[in-house]
């Protein structure tokens, strides 16, 4: 079962950044979307499964993080996930 602080998403893409590659989602709880690390360093991503477009997912220890911009630009902030795996059928029963 999905816990009550966690949130269901939709991998809508793949990014390769600055730190390596992290995973852009949206949800219906969140209204900007959110991101996470696929860096196993990061130990963010809990399945041996790689991730597509599409794949839903399951998010917890989710926080408000400043967001990387350039210098003199506003600051921007975004949800970031520290925790995420597969969504499975025994997920449905919330």
């Amino acid at each position: 079962m999905v816990a009550k602080k966690s949130i269901v998403a939709v991998v809508e893409d793949i990014v390769s950044g600055k730190h390596g590659l992290y995973v852009v989602v949206t949800s219906e709880s969140l209204k900007d979307g959110a991101t996470f690390s696929l860096e196993s360093k990061d130990n963010v991503w809990k399945e041996k499964d790689l991730l597509k477009r599409g794949t839903v997912v399951v998010l917890d220890d989710i926080r408000k993080v400043r967001l990387a911009t350039p210098k003199n630009s506003e600051k921007k902030f975004g949800w970031r996930a520290y925790c995420a795996r597969l969504y499975r059928p025994e997920d449905e029963n919330e």
